[in-house]
């Protein structure tokens, strides 16, 4: 059962949960790679997106460096995966592409509707400036903005959250954590005890993980913001997930 009355501040992940990030890095990457006459025959966009998380996890996982340059070197890897050496523009281009990223067509209602009611937190593996890009787009003042930039970390890093919790200054019980993604936050908010609503945006296409779900156990689970904000303004949900 999750009670929506009992929070008092909502954080999120923003690219994948309120912005439309898969389009936004398959407009930056499908582009320079039909240029360097990489075939795309065997190369589908969830097989793209697959090499960008694979690429951007291993860069996270080091010593800490800017998203920008961890952007940058996705670029490289994929040039040493294919077989070409990326222009200086290209190298930017994913970082560049940021500003033009925009919300799910349901993202800023929602925000506007739970604004209402909650704190808005952003907790983000960004840096300050190109979130600032998306901030413009969502259309909602956040009561506070925690950036990797800010942490020095990446999530799935517990640091992030630990610092999200002690800006928000409000007990566990009050916080719910809002995310796309399983192994960037939804695990870690939980072994932090925070209720997590996992937004599983990817559960009508074709090959998403179902089983994602059960392994992380978020409090809840919805397709879309539009589904959270409706459901947040009931005094309380039961069940585990929203089917």
């Amino acid at each position: 059962m999750i009670n929506f009355n009992q929070y008092k501040a909502l954080t999120f992940d923003c690219y994948g949960t309120l912005i439309d990030w898969e389009n936004g890095i398959l407009g930056a990457l499908k582009p320079l790679l039909l240029a360097h006459n990489t075939d795309l025959t065997d190369l589908d966009d969830d097989r793209i997106l697959e090499l960008f998380a694979e690429f951007e996890a291993e860069l996270e996982k080091g010593n800490y460096i800017k998203y920008r340059e961890v952007l940058k070197r996705v670029v490289e890897k994929f040039g040493e995966r294919f077989g070409f050496e990326p222009t200086v523009k290209e190298l930017n281009s994913i970082a560049d592409s940021i500003q033009h990223w925009l919300p799910f067509p349901d993202t800023v209602e929602a925000l506007k509707t739970l604004k209402q009611k909650f704190q808005l937190v952003i907790i983000s593996n960004v840096d300050d400036d190109l979130f600032a890009f998306s901030a413009k787009h969502l259309e909602v003042e956040f009561d506070q903005i925690i950036t990797a930039e800010q942490a020095k970390s990446y999530k799935p890093s517990l640091n992030n959250f630990r610092l999200a919790i002690e800006r928000i200054d409000l007990p566990l019980e009050q916080i719910l954590h809002v995310a796309a993604s399983v192994y960037h936050d939804i695990v870690t908010a939980k072994s932090l005890g925070l209720s997590t609503v996992w937004v599983n945006r990817r559960a009508e296409k074709k090959g998403s993980k179902t089983t994602e779900s059960a392994l992380s156990q978020p409090d809840l689970e919805v397709p879309d913001l539009k589904t959270l904000a409706a459901l947040s303004s009931q005094h309380c949900f039961d069940g585990d997930l929203y089917l």
